[in-house]
């Protein structure tokens, strides 16, 4: 009985497995068919799809394999390139491979690099918009963030270091102002601090003394004719270096001063000492010179990407380490016209009160620029700017998912935000994340401009003419059938295709079917080349296709 049961069971197993190989090979022959035939085997999904609802006539292919199912048809009806898609009533513009989207082909086929089919691009699609459409799914799953265009003013803030130095435009030179001795220094040292008026040195001078005695006999002699006389004892004094208080104090006092004081001008410091007690000084020799201390210079190094963001008259704070809770202002002096080869920065110079006389040349400070000339700008985050080596470009975010590429003129960028001087409206929104991959979107669905590449022609403007070489397979009164070869200047690989006829006048005579020309055109609004030039050639040149 044992037995009995082990030989049904054994039988019903086999009867199964040898059903479910003859359903596998039924289905395998029949997808092979299919295949065969340029149709797919509908999935589980699509055929409910189908059967809940008809399927739609005016839609234009989003997906590949509605664009491949689409040039099927076209390939069944003879559609090709320049007609209009019974199914949807929109012009075709031509067929390219979405995973090679450089390539544009006239016909519908098989893609000649992947095992697919062609896709068709239509004329009232974003492809002639220099749009991308995005559905609101891929958006998320791309994770697309879009910021609106704003009004505003940018305040840039420079922070840089700088070391103090003197103010040399407060600066004073001391000079003998005839040859004598010195006899005596009130300042020894350099670096000593004086005062305004305060005593430097001492001078025996004897040629004074002659000059002086000579003025002193005229004003004793006797006599009202001696005026004269007088006034030219006074100009020598003045000529051998004396002032009016030295010649007003021996009219004074009757008496020859062969000796003078020298006193500082200015109150600084002495930061040049030439004269020592003893020596002899000639005429105009330098004995002093004094750097004041009231203003001083503050020399800043900042990186030359940030000149844009500091320029004269600036207003400026600075702080040392030195005088801590304190804070000195000024101005910017000067862009100084030398950049540090090594370090590549630029050097700015302020000019700092120091009230104390507190900052001392050589002390480090740290400074803050800041720009009181600020303007209204167009304001949008850096990180919406892309810099594709030719152009600067962002992506507008429009209504419906749209999405389309803007060159932009970009101002000063400061704390992630960047001014833009044209291209924009305040008010547009702009998208700040994923713009490559949304390019990417665009250069599979076929869309010309794109961010890599020059906008569309506007009106008015001349579209760029392209030209190359090519053989006449038909022509009528409507369009002129061309096998062409390489045109570099388009991006386009040999293949044969239709172009709208020129001008009357610029079509030669007695060309026919199997002529080798050469060939100029460009592509007008709908995306169709349009001829300007065709001209007979003797031969056909290599690389042409015929």
């Amino acid at each position: 009985m044992k037995n009995t049961h082990i030989l049904v069971a054994s039988t019903l197993v086999l009867a199964f497995v040898a059903g479910g190989y003859a359903a596998f090979e039924i289905g395998m022959r029949h997808g092979a068919s299919m295949a065969a035939s340029g149709t797919s085997a509908p999935t589980p999904t699509d055929a409910a799809t189908q059967a809940a609802s008809p399927a739609p006539t005016g839609a234009v292919p989003q997906g590949i394999a509605e664009g491949e199912d689409a040039t099927r048809r076209h390939m069944a009806a003879g559609i090709q390139a320049g007609q209009t898609d019974p199914a949807n009533g929109r012009r075709i513009l031509y067929y390219h491979d979405p995973m090679v989207p450089g390539n544009k082909f006239d016909k519908p086929a098989k893609s000649p690099f992947m095992d697919m089919m062609l896709v068709p691009v239509y004329a009232d699609g974003d492809a002639d918009q220099g749009k991308v459409t995005v559905s609101p799914r891929i958006q998320q799953n791309l994770g697309v963030r879009t910021a609106i265009v704003s009004e505003g003013q940018l305040a840039p803030q420079v922070n840089a270091v700088g070391s103090i130095a003197f103010n040399e435009r407060d600066q004073a030179t001391v000079q003998a102002r005839a040859t004598g001795y010195v006899e005596r220094l009130h300042v020894r040292a350099t670096l000593d601090r004086v005062a305004k008026g305060q005593p430097l040195a001492e001078l025996f001078v004897p040629e004074w003394v002659s000059a002086q005695e000579e003025f002193l006999s005229l004003k004793r002699m006797p006599g009202s004719d001696l005026a004269g006389l007088i006034d030219g004892a006074r100009q020598r004094m003045r000529l051998d270096g004396m002032n009016d208080a030295q010649i007003a104090l021996v009219e004074r006092t009757g008496k020859a001063q062969a000796r003078t004081t020298i006193f500082s001008p200015i109150a600084g410091v002495v930061v040049e000492l030439s004269a020592r007690e003893g020596m002899t000084v000639m005429a105009g020799a330098p004995l002093f010179r004094i750097n004041g201390l009231s203003t001083v210079w503050a020399n800043a190094e900042f990186p030359e990407s940030q000149a844009a963001l500091v320029r004269p008259g600036a207003m400026a704070r600075a702080q040392s380490p030195a005088v801590p809770g304190v804070t000195f202002e000024g101005r910017v002096q000067a862009i100084l016209p030398d950049v540090n080869a090594s370090t590549r920065t630029l050097k700015a110079r302020l000019e700092l009160a120091n009230p104390g006389q507190r900052l001392v040349p050589g002390m480090f400070v740290s400074m803050q620029f800041m720009d009181e000339q600020r303007e209204s700008a167009l304001l949008i985050p850096t990180e919406a700017v892309i810099q594709t080596g030719k152009r600067t470009v962002v992506m507008v975010a429009e209504d419906n998912g749209r999405f389309r590429p803007v060159e932009v003129q970009a101002g000063v960028e400061f704390g992630g935000q960047t001014a833009i001087k044209s291209g924009l409206q305040a008010g547009q929104r702009v998208v700040v994340s994923s713009q490559f991959l949304i390019d990417s979107e665009a250069s599979l669905k076929g869309v010309e401009a794109r961010l890599n590449e020059a906008p569309a022609q506007g009106a008015g403007v001349a579209a760029p003419r392209h030209e190359g070489e090519a053989q006449i397979v038909a022509i009528d009164k409507d369009s002129i059938l061309l096998s062409h070869g390489p045109i570099p200047s388009i991006q386009w690989g040999p293949m044969t295709m239709e172009f709208k006829p020129p001008p009357p006048d610029a079509l030669p005579r007695n060309l026919g079917k199997g002529d080798h020309v050469t060939i100029e055109f460009f592509m007008d609004k709908e995306g169709m080349p349009q001829l300007t030039r065709v001209s007979p050639m003797p031969a056909p040149s290599p690389g042409v296709k015929k």
